[in-house]
Order: C-alpha cells, then sequence, then structure tokens
C-alpha cells in the first residue's frame, strides 16, 4: 500500500472509531489510525452496530497462498493486565476473523530473553512463514531474527522495537510521542515546577526506554521541574503500588507522578490514598482503573494509549507480507489522549479495572478474561 493509499484508509477508519457499547450484544470498537507519528489524537465516539462489520470488512486481508498462512506466535508476557489483553486480542482475531487464513502455533517466553531466543529457534525448526513477536530486549534476540530471515521466514514485531533491522515490519506507536505527551500535560499542570516521581516499565524493552526518552526531552526544557526519584515498577499495579508507598513514606513532598502505565498509575493512586496524602496530577494509560480512579476522585489525568488493536494489524501485514503486497516495515501509528474532562465519557464503570479500552475485543470476551 502506497502512502497515499494509507492516508486514505487512515481518514476514513478515523470515522469508524468507537468505544465499548452498553449492550453485552455490541461489539466494542476502539480503532483510531493517523498520519503523522507526532499528531495525538483524541477520540471520538459513535454507537452505530453497522460500524462493527464495515470495519471488519475493511481491514480484513485476504490471504492469497492457497493454504494456511502458518504463523508462529510468540507470547512474550503475561504478567501484567495489558500483555494479557494483547494475547487476547491476537488469539480472538487468529480463531474468528482469520481462522480460514492462519494455521498458528503459540509459543510462551515468560519475558525470559533465554526462553525466548529458544521459542525463536523452535519456530524457525518448524519452518513457519511469520514471526510475530515482542522481543523482549533490544539486542539479544537479534542474531535469532537474522536466522529466521535467512530460513525465509517474515518477522513482524509487534509493540516493542530492536537496535537493528533484522525484521520485516513493525507495528507499534511512536512510543517517545507517548512519554513526550504525558510530560507536556504535567508540565502544564504544574506550571512549570514542581517535584516530580517517575515510574518506568521494564527495563530492557524498547518501550520503556523510548517512552523515557520522550519525557526526559520535555522535562529538559522546565528547570524548575526535579525528578526526585524514578522506579522501575513494569507496568504492574501491584508493584507500583509498594513503590509508590516506599516513594511516599521517604519523600513529604510529591507534586506529581509521570507514569509509564495505566496499571501502575492506579497503583501510585492507591498508595496516596492509604497514605492520606492529597491526589497529585499523574500521567497514565487509557486502563479502565485508572479512568475510574480519575473519575470517582475527580483528579487531573490525562490518559495516552497503545491499543492492543495492534495485534490484529500484525496479522494483516503478515498476509501482505506473503501475498507480496507493499508493507511498511515500520509502521508506527500516533498516540490516542484521553484527557480530565473526556473521562467520564469513556469510563466504564461495570467493567473491570484491568480493561484497556484501546481494543476490538467483543465485551463478553472482555468480561469472561478480566472478571471484576
Amino acid at each position: 500500500m502506497n502512502i497515499d493509499e494509507y492516508k486514505e484508509e487512515v481518514q476514513m477508519k478515523q470515522k469508524l472509531f468507537k468505544l465499548f457499547a452498553l449492550s453485552i450484544s455490541m461489539i466494542i470498537i476502539l480503532s483510531l489510525y493517523g498520519c503523522g507519528p507526532s499528531q495525538t489524537q483524541t477520540p471520538s465516539k459513535t454507537k452505530t452496530e453497522s460500524s462493527k462489520t464495515e470495519t471488519n470488512n475493511t481491514s480484513k486481508a485476504k490471504n492469497n497462498l492457497g493454504r494456511k498462512l502458518k504463523v508462529g506466535y510468540d507470547i512474550y508476557f503475561l504478567g501484567n493486565s495489558w500483555s494479557v489483553q494483547l494475547y487476547q486480542e491476537f488469539k480472538w482475531n487468529a480463531e474468528n476473523l482469520y481462522a480460514d487464513e492462519l494455521d498458528v502455533t503459540y509459543v510462551q517466553s515468560d519475558n525470559d530473553v533465554s526462553k525466548q531466543i529458544a521459542n525463536l529457534e523452535d519456530l524457525i525448526a518448524k519452518q513457519v512463514d511469520v514471526i510475530i513477536t515482542t522481543p523482549c530486549d533490544t539486542t539479544a534476540i537479534n542474531a535469532t531474527l537474522q536466522e529466521a530471515k535467512d530460513a525465509g521466514i517474515k518477522v513482524i514485531l509487534l509493540c516493542a522495537t530492536i537496535d537493528g533491522d533484522e525484521y520485516d515490519n513493525l507495528v507499534t506507536v511512536d512510543e517517545k510521542d507517548f512519554g513526550a505527551t504525558g510530560a507536556k500535560w504535567l508540565c502544564e499542570q504544574l506550571n512549570g515546577k514542581g517535584k516530580i516521581v517517575v515510574l518506568n516499565g521494564i527495563s530492557g524493552f524498547s518501550t520503556n526506554a523510548l517512552r523515557w526518552e520522550g519525557a526526559e526531552s520535555v522535562f529538559k526544557n522546565y528547570p524548575e521541574m526535579e525528578v526526585i526519584a524514578a522506579e522501575d515498577a513494569d507496568w504492574d499495579y501491584a508493584k507500583a503500588k509498594t513503590v509508590m508507598s516506599d516513594l511516599l513514606a521517604t519523600y513529604p513532598e510529591i507534586d506529581g507522578v509521570w507514569s509509564q502505565g495505566g496499571a501502575m498509575t492506579l497503583g501510585a493512586i492507591d498508595s496516596f490514598m492509604a497514605a492520606n496524602r492529597n491526589l497529585v496530577p499523574m500521567t497514565g494509560e487509557d486502563n479502565n482503573g485508572y479512568l475510574k480512579a480519575c473519575v470517582n476522585n475527580k483528579m487531573d489525568g490525562i490518559a495516552v494509549s497503545k491499543p492492543t488493536w495492534l495485534a490484529r494489524v500484525a496479522i494483516e501485514n503478515a498476509i501482505k507480507l506473503m501475498n507480496k503486497e507493499s508493507v511498511k516495515k515500520d509502521d508506527i501509528y500516533p498516540v490516542m489522549t484521553i484527557r480530565t474532562e473526556e473521562m467520564p465519557k469513556y469510563v466504564h464503570m461495570e467493567l473491570s479495572d484491568d480493561v484497556w479500552c484501546g481494543t476490538e475485543l467483543p465485551e463478553e470476551v472482555l468480561k469472561s478474561v478480566f472478571s471484576n
């Protein structure tokens, strides 16, 4: 697909963007595409059931091989709710929309680089057509990915990248803009002055490094914004709650929190409340629990999104690559944001805190995966 066709498709899909429906029978679609990697999007909302069919038919790629495409999917991690939803998004698409197109072999790496390398080597030995993986490290698996390419296997990186070019397609969002967007908002909320703490994700992931790089580039322009502590909390609620409790005990003055992910921010909010500390502006992700907390506590927040429907895009690109269609090597989407005043429109009090808004999964699937 050339750039003009890409832009046309993007503009059309923006109009079809929708969130969770109020009825169990409805499909929840939050599908926002953009054309420029530096552009931050704000979601729009529709309620027509017909959008479901139109969106799926518009985007569905057809396999021209005359047989099912053999895909090796590496479940890189299931240690937080976002990674669980990403896997479920892939699985639902593979078993429903693309059941006639794909034959999927699943492996699970548990955020272990050695295990990921072994799993990738196993997929190479099985002679799959395409490998879809989320790298747990920016350099450690590069040689194995090159081995796959040398064997004629297409390599797609989903939601994380590597320091190298040993891949055919990368599907993700602009991670630097993700970090910078939250940082700009936090600086505005604090009028460019204050003591802040940082909650990072998992060290070693490109996502973690790029988001902080984007945020740091903003903070450098505000000399009176002081980062008094930065801790890894693995994008995990429980770990973030523990980390923030320790930070609150150490620092009597914290004016704001820059967090890489909504699950961590919810943990931070609960720690502030448990310590009887006044809530402060906190950045987060489009995690339903974070939106609930902001709305219920009337606190300022911003939800930046890395949608799990990117798993579907990876499937589509796999089919296109095997069809010898043109696919951008770096398929990078702009971030979406939900700001304080918009949160009441997008929060869903009846669904689990663990649900993430950027999904196309049916509501019954979300309810079965994430119980309240």
